[in-house]
């Protein structure tokens, strides 16, 4: 398998000498044209948007809606710079040897390992599939890297302090978060390890970190503007949703799902899924959920980084359908459950 490996890679090499000394081109995609000005857009449309939507009227619930909108954008967004650049750092300048060789030999051991190793990739869960199939690629046994896919964006500390920040004075859901999705990742990772199939695993080859012969500053370029550019947009409209949320939806309904623990869980359990909120932002949306009990919104920041529909749509085209239909659907069971529980007792 190795030497296999090495004869592709060589190929792979062989075909780009030719190809650049012929016309100097590259399989790669470049960086975009105008990615500079795309970086400023992103960064600052959103917000004049929000300002604009909001002068629409002067209604009660416009302002709430603006309010909570701008609030929720604005806390976010310096997590979201720091956490796609630590990622865009990593990719480029951190060897991906690192992360095989701390492993230990045997997979039921390396799974929590590789869960705790989730820490040092403080970006979104985008970043995760990639250097996941990256991993497996490079002979990590794929329970382990699974673990890692799920435990990176959720317990890394950018995603910690910002939760430290969105709950203030209470260390509680910090440690809640921490503990349940670092209990669920290394939960998956072992029941991957009992129960998955090969034929529902169908691993990509995918390049991550430094190219040889390529700029490290380059790379990190590309990469912080990729995960901003992807990221930023998920972030704005998680924050409007979130908006219109608290906003349009009537009361009645709210107490209908917040006087009821299960159907609280279970209904932001959901939200998480179809918000698709960048895990550096979503304690910020939890937050402001108000009207929930602490439990079920401790299940919204611990489901919406394991499992979203950008997550879902990511992980089918980097492992196959089969792959993630059952890995998101068997995440959300644990993660509900090992939220459940972990909540219960800290919370």
């Amino acid at each position: 398998m190795e030497k296999t490996g090495a004869l592709v890679a060589e190929d792979q090499a062989a075909a780009g000498a030719v190809a650049d000394g012929a016309g100097h081109s590259d399989a790669r995609p470049e960086s975009p044209r105008y990615g500079p000005l795309l970086l400023v857009g992103a960064a600052v449309v959103p917000g004049t948007v929000v300002i604009l939507l909001g002068r629409w009227g002067d209604a009660p619930a416009v302002q709430a809606w603006r309010t909570v909108c701008l609030a929720v954008t604005v806390q976010a967004l310096p997590f979201l710079l720091l956490g796609t650049a630590l990622s865009g750092a990593i990719n480029a300048f951190v060897p991906e040897r690192v992360f095989s060789r701390i492993l230990p030999r045997r997979a039921v051991l390396a799974v929590p390992v590789a869960g705790v190793a989730g820490a040092v990739l403080p970006g979104c869960e985008c970043a995760s599939v990639p250097v996941a199939s990256s991993l497996i690629g490079r002979g990590v046994a794929p329970a382990a890297a699974f673990a890692f896919l799920l435990s990176a964006p959720a317990i890394n500390p950018v995603v910690l302090t910002a939760t430290a920040i969105a709950f203030p004075g209470n260390p509680a859901m910090v440690l809640a978060r921490l503990v349940a999705s670092l209990v669920t990742a290394v939960v998956m990772g072992w029941l991957w390890l009992r129960f998955g199939r090969a034929e529902w695993l169908r691993p990509t080859a995918r390049h991550t970190g430094h190219q040889h012969g390529r700029s490290r500053w380059n790379e990190f370029r590309l990469g912080f503007q990729h995960d901003f550019l992807h990221a930023g947009g998920f972030l704005v409209l998680g924050a409007m949703a979130a908006a219109t949320f608290n906003v349009a939806v009537p009361r009645s309904v709210l107490d209908t799902f917040a006087g009821a623990p299960w159907l609280s869980v279970l209904f932001l359990a959901g939200l998480a899924v179809l918000l698709a909120v960048c895990s550096e932002a979503d304690a910020f949306l939890a937050a402001s959920l108000t009207g929930f009990p602490p439990i079920a919104r401790l299940v919204f920041m611990v489901v919406g980084p394991m499992v979203d529909l950008k997550l879902i749509a990511l992980q089918a085209g980097t492992f196959g359908r089969a792959f993630a239909v059952r890995f998101s659907a068997a995440t959300v069971v644990v993660a509900v459950a090992c939220s459940s529980l972990i909540g219960g007792v800290l919370l």
